[in-house]
């Protein structure tokens, strides 16, 4: 397993590195079969190392790199913005959970194209409203509804 203590999980750097193997495969349409043939894996140990259950060696990172089309830094990139939001208390953790899931993808995929930045401020203060109107619903709902 990634993480450092047993049971503890995948280490959040592990986690980091295998969402973007995953968001780099996602954008050039290939599929964990195809990676995985061409890095000589099954595509079972590809799917541990975009969850970060298993940790990808150097040489191994290499390699995937070059079949992805990009360069090693790519897969870093961010991270030192996710350990300074952690120490300002965001929740860096549960942006790469939604990440990973199949909506996750898609919007990171497809924010992007949207181009204009007065466009862009109005879907994240929408999205942002939203948030913040599920939150205060959660902190108004009885304990009874909460489980």
């Amino acid at each position: 397993m990634g993480g450092d203590e047993a049971g503890a999980g995948p280490h959040p750097v592990d986690r980091h590195v295998g969402l973007h193997i995953r968001m780099r495969r996602k954008a050039l349409g290939i599929s964990q079969e195809r990676l995985a043939e061409a890095l000589g894996l099954t595509f079972q140990q590809v799917q541990k190392y975009e969850r970060g259950a298993n940790r990808v060696s150097a040489s191994k990172l290499w390699e995937i790199a070059r079949a992805l089309k990009t360069n090693v830094a790519y897969f870093y990139e961010g991270l030192e913005d996710e350990a300074n939001d952690a120490a300002r208390g965001f929740m860096g953790a549960n942006a790469q959970e939604f990440l990973l899931t199949p909506e996750g993808m898609e919007l990171a995929a497809t924010f992007p194209k949207v181009r204009r930045p007065g466009l862009r401020r109005k879907v994240l203060d929408l999205v942002r409203a939203m948030a913040e109107m599920e939150a205060d619903e959660r902190d108004q709902a009885p304990l009874s509804l909460l489980k």
